[in-house]
């Protein structure tokens, strides 16, 4: 398997890391900065419902 150089170059230069600085990045720092944030559960009705209580639409 070769590893995608180039893509994760143009990856780094849209996130704005210069590529001394993407060069210095270890491997756990890359994934830190390019994985996507984990997703959070949708919001249940009894929260909604406590929220809409605590703010109300006027």
């Amino acid at each position: 398997m070769r590893t995608p150089w180039s893509a994760m170059l143009r990856t780094a230069a849209l996130l704005g890391v210069a590529p001394p600085a993407f060069w210095r990045l270890s491997l756990r720092e890359w994934r830190m900065l390019t994985e996507a944030p984990p997703a959070s559960a949708p919001l249940g009705r009894s929260e909604f419902e406590r929220m809409a209580e605590a703010w109300p639409d006027d």
